[in-house]
Order: structure tokens, then C-alpha cells, then sequence
């Protein structure tokens, strides 16, 4: 499994979100370029990065992304806000590895197709669910498809991945999103990687044994410290066993 120690982005700072609410940002007092490189030091292969003033709507931070680029030494999988053949484009120049589409997904799903088409494997699709459907607009407004329907439509496309993020992992407990994203790795065609669900080791050690689960999302529990990031990377790299006891 790979792990994808995350880096969201509010105004220039590292922050933390409930339930995607921007206006109330739990702000992490560090320099975002020392995380990234403590990330890669650590040994992450891959570090994921969001830009919540592209979210919102305002302009993307792409001064910092750039420095955080040039900090990393590992590739950056990047989202928030990209709505537009352009903007795809011009992140790919940048230098990001992957990039992250949501929103213009459901808007306009041919941006995916084709972005897919001229970049395989460097577009993720991004599917935020809430109470069984599929949110836009930095979860702001739902939409009429359900999660499966919606995965379903881009079977075709060479992505390198789905990221499944379950927002009522904030209210709920970890067995119920645990198993929406267990029924979406089953039904993707894609690689699943997981967002949201890792707060402690055990809920990485679970995700491992869901098939189809290539990655997982790790966020607040780096900041908060709930997890250490070098023991979830090796647990992460662990090869699986056979059988897992508690499924």
C-alpha cells in the first residue's frame, strides 16, 4: 500500500478541516516547505497537497506550490479547484506528478476523459461522498449521483487512481466508512486510495487487507500526531498476510 502524507493548504498555512467547512480551519503553525521535506525524509514516495484557496474559488497558491516542489523530494499529487483543460495543463508544467480532479468531473466529464487520454496515469479522480452522494464544491453542494454510478462512468479511462473520501467520516464511526470505501475498491476498475479514514495505525492495518486499496490519505493524524508518520509508511510497505484475523 502506498501512503500519502497530506498537506492542505489555506492562505499559505497547513490547516485542517471539519467536514470541509473553510470559513473554520484548524491551523497548523509549521512552514509548509519543512513538512513537505520532513514528509520525504521520512521515506514517503509520493506526498499529496491541496489548495483550499482554489477551493473557495480565489486564486491558487502557486507561488508556494512551486517552492514546495522544489523542496520535495518526492513527487506531489495536487487538487483543489481544477476546473479547467488549462489549469491541468499548467500544473503538469509546473512540475506535479499527479493532479486531482472533482468537481469538473461531474461538470464535465469529458475534461476527464481527455485529460486522462493525453496524461494516463497522472489524473486522479477525486469522490467525496456524503450521506451516499457525490459532492461538489469543496462539499458544498451535493449531487444527484450516487458514488458507484459515478466511478462507473470513467471505467474506461487510463487513470492512476480513485480517491474516495468519505465526509461523514467525521461524524460517523470508522466500520461505516470503512465499508463504503470497501464497496467502491470492489466495483472501481481503478486503484482506490482512501482519504479521511486513517486517525490511528489500526485504521491503516484494516485498509490494508480491503482489496483493491492501493493507498491511503493521511492528513491530521501526521499534525495532530496521532500517528508517526515513519511507523505508518512501514507499516504501509509491510507485505500482507494471507489471511487477516479480524475480517
Amino acid at each position: 500500500m502506498q501512503l500519502y502524507p497530506t498537506i492542505e493548504l489555506q492562505n499559505g498555512q497547513p490547516v485542517s478541516l471539519y467536514r470541509g467547512r473553510l470559513e473554520e480551519p484548524q491551523i497548523w503553525h509549521l512552514d509548509p516547505r519543512d513538512c513537505v521535506r520532513g514528509f520525504a525524509h521520512a521515506g514517503a514516495e509520493w506526498i499529496h497537497v491541496t489548495d483550499f484557496d482554489a477551493v473557495a474559488g480565489q486564486a491558487p497558491q502557486d507561488a508556494l506550490l512551486q517552492e514546495l516542489i522544489l523542496a520535495a523530494e518526492a513527487p506531489l499529487q495536487v487538487g483543489g479547484g481544477v476546473r479547467s483543460r488549462e489549469r491541468i495543463e499548467q500544473l503538469l508544467d509546473m512540475g506535479v506528478g499527479r493532479v486531482v480532479i472533482g468537481t469538473a468531473a461531474l461538470n464535465q466529464p469529458d475534461l476527464v476523459h481527455e485529460a486522462a487520454k493525453y496524461h494516463p496515469d497522472q489524473i486522479v479522480l477525486a469522490v467525496d461522498v456524503y450521506q451516499g452522494r457525490v459532492m461538489t464544491h469543496g462539499w458544498r453542494e451535493t449531487s444527484a449521483f450516487a458514488p458507484g454510478d459515478f466511478i462507473d462512468h470513467f471505467k474506461g479511462d487510463p487513470l492512476a487512481a480513485i480517491m474516495v473520501t468519505d465526509i461523514d467520516s467525521d461524524l460517523s464511526d470508522a466500520e461505516a466508512s470503512l465499508a463504503l470505501v470497501t464497496d467502491l475498491a470492489a466495483q472501481s476498475r481503478h486503484p482506490v486510495i482512501a482519504s479521511g479514514l486513517v486517525r490511528t495505525l489500526d485504521d491503516l492495518a484494516r485498509l490494508k487487507y480491503v482489496r483493491n486499496v492501493a493507498g491511503a490519505v493521511v492528513g491530521r493524524a501526521l499534525f495532530n500526531k496521532s500517528v508517526d508518520l515513519g511507523e505508518a509508511l512501514a507499516l504501509a510497505a509491510a507485505p500482507v498476510e494471507e489471511v487477516a484475523g479480524f475480517l
